[in-house]
């Protein structure tokens, strides 16, 4: 296994973490920024009430999207175990 595999494999899991974690930690940010204008503006500062709402709306997210993120993650995991004879007869060599 040369340096150029190991960036290469380091790079693909770094893009997929990033992948299957955005629509979760975009909403998030989204539901937090909605969350904090309307307590600025009807000045309840209570901070349960934004953190309910928060991890809410993100369970659904996640639950929304967790065929897709399986579906990525098996795709993942399957090109890498296909992958494994190819990646170590350099090593070996």
């Amino acid at each position: 296994m040369d340096a150029d595999a190991v960036v290469t494999l380091a790079r693909e899991s770094v893009k997929l973490a990033i992948l299957i974690g955005t629509p979760v930690l975009l909403t998030g940010v989204l539901v937090g920024l909605i969350v904090g204008v309307l307590q600025a503006a009807t000045q309840i500062q209570d901070q349960t009430v934004s953190f309910v709402i928060k991890i809410s709306s993100m369970l659904v997210v996640f639950a929304a999207f967790l065929p897709w993120i399986l579906g990525k993650l098996v795709e993942y995991s399957r090109n890498l175990w296909e992958n494994i004879p190819e990646l170590t007869t350099m090593f070996i060599q």
